[in-house]
């Protein structure tokens, strides 16, 4: 049984969403649990994924058991870049391709493997216990059944730059609370479609899963509230309109930026998913299933020492190559 006490953080949360965010698991797979009788408020049986929790209270859940297919096997094949690390936290520069996880389609070669083999100690996040991961481009992390130790928030597949993973509990129930409280400090590098015309902005439109597709973001009225700012770096013309942009995130949900820019009409290029196609003679300088989407900075509060951490990610050789070329 996880249990854990609900902080201020999560207070007014409906309960499906407070469990997803600590626990790692999908709202999907939170259903499944509510309408079992696995989540519990105050030692009662939660009925309703929609009932808002309280600060004070006490949140339960039975999380299933692994299995032997969590894919949570340590694979020493897989490198990961890291920055920094400590007792308590690491911090990795994620190449494009490389997924965060196991999940549906990738059940090895994950970053998590490639930690597992080099940082063992890390598997203990993946048991029972208490704990936003608020992710990142890629959505929320946290306490996954086996499959996402120590990982508090994500990038997409495609998405390269830096990672802050937990080694101790500590470590990631704090940044659960930082990340969910918008104390992490996230910024990326974004080359978009077409010539943006404000210097700046703020997009600030909710977002949730799309009805015709359950695999796409979409914004709605009724979503999760999330936020983009964005600067302008470069404007380019040549040989189409193109524009470099520094987003930084406010909130973290899955496919935050790509979905902000392209309703803004500004889709990232690479991103077919999104409407990147539009810039289809930038899109081809780069790699297959590559969006010219980077995470650059990453600072926030160390969880446990209180030390302010600032890290630096270069762009990769593939999205400087793109800038090379359009001079």
């Amino acid at each position: 049984m996880m249990e854990s006490l609900v902080g201020a953080t999560l207070d007014g949360e409906r309960v499906d969403r407070a469990v997803a965010l600590l626990s790692g698991l999908s709202r999907a797979e939170v259903a499944e649990l509510v309408a079992a009788g696995a989540v519990r408020l105050d030692g009662l049986p939660v009925t309703s994924r929609a009932r808002r929790i309280r600060a004070g209270q006490l949140l339960g859940v039975e999380l299933p058991a692994p299995t032997p297919e969590a894919g949570s096997d340590p694979d020493p094949t897989v490198t990961v870049p890291v920055v920094y690390e400590d007792a308590d936290l690491l911090v990795v520069d994620k190449p494009a391709g490389l997924v965060v996880h196991p999940g549906a389609g990738h059940r090895r070669g994950t970053l998590v493997q490639g930690l597992l083999a080099r940082y063992p100690d890390i598997a203990e996040l993946a048991g029972d216990g208490a704990a936003e991961g608020a992710g990142g481009e890629g959505a929320g992390g946290g306490r996954g059944p086996g499959e996402r130790p120590g990982i508090v928030h994500r990038l997409d597949k495609g998405t390269s730059g830096l990672l802050v993973v937990a080694r101790s509990e500590a470590a990631r129930a704090s940044l659960v609370a930082d990340l969910a409280a918008h104390r992490v400090e996230r910024r990326y590098s974004v080359l978009v479609a077409g010539s943006v015309q404000a210097d700046g902005g703020l997009v600030d439109a909710p977002l949730g899963r799309s009805g015709r597709d359950p695999t796409r973001i979409a914004v709605q009225s009724g979503g999760r509230e999330a936020r983009t700012r964005y600067r302008v770096e470069r404007r380019l013309s040549t040989p189409e309109a193109v524009t470099l942009l520094e987003c930084r995130l406010e909130t973290g949900r899955t496919h935050q930026i790509r979905v902000h820019l392209a309703t803004i009409g500004h889709p990232v290029v690479g991103d077919p998913r999104y409407g990147g196609r539009r810039a289809a003679a930038v899109a081809r300088l780069l790699p297959p299933d590559r969006p010219w989407l980077h995470a650059r900075a990453l600072a926030f509060a160390h969880p446990v020492t209180g030390e302010a951490l600032s890290f630096v990610s270069p762009l990769p050789g593939d999205l400087q190559a793109v800038l090379d070329e359009l001079g």
